[in-house]
């Protein structure tokens, strides 16, 4: 009887319905997505994507080029959009953003740019500007999305 009115408090919590879906979060297989669908001869420093469990990982990307921050922001975003179709997925599917700037001043013209980019309904965002981004690159983005 005990164990009968502990898993009714728990289920009334909602802990019992999240308990199979975070079993069910712990199966299936991580793996590295390559766009070309070419791994590298040697083993890379990170993975530019990952799938794993119905998410797809898309590591920091860059714009390394001259330009100015917009060119620079729509230059990542198509970047992005196409990693994100080569993997199955698309923009309206991406669940979190962050966003790197070289300077906060950039943050106005970057939004004009990013804007509408992800539907109407926006992923969820964080934005900071960072100390050094590599490559020169005004920007950099990363996102995970749903497949």
């Amino acid at each position: 009887m005990a164990g009968n009115s502990r898993r009714n408090l728990l289920k009334a919590a909602g802990v019992a319905a999240a308990a199979p879906l975070a079993a069910k979060a712990q199966t299936g297989a991580r793996r590295a997505h390559y766009r070309d669908g070419k791994r590298p001869a040697k083993p890379p420093l990170y993975s530019p994507m990952i799938i794993h469990n119905g998410l797809i990982y898309i590591s920091g990307k860059g714009a390394h080029f001259e330009g100015d921050i917009q060119a620079h922001t729509k230059h990542v975003l198509d970047e992005i959009e196409k990693d994100l179709i080569s993997a199955g997925s698309s923009m309206d599917k991406v669940l979190k953003v962050t966003v790197y700037l070289a300077k906060a001043e950039f943050y106005g013209p970057m939004n004009e740019v990013y804007r509408g980019r992800f539907g109407a309904d926006p992923p969820v965002r964080s934005t900071t500007a960072a100390a050094w981004i590599p490559g020169n690159s005004l920007v950099e983005i990363d996102v995970i999305a749903a497949l």
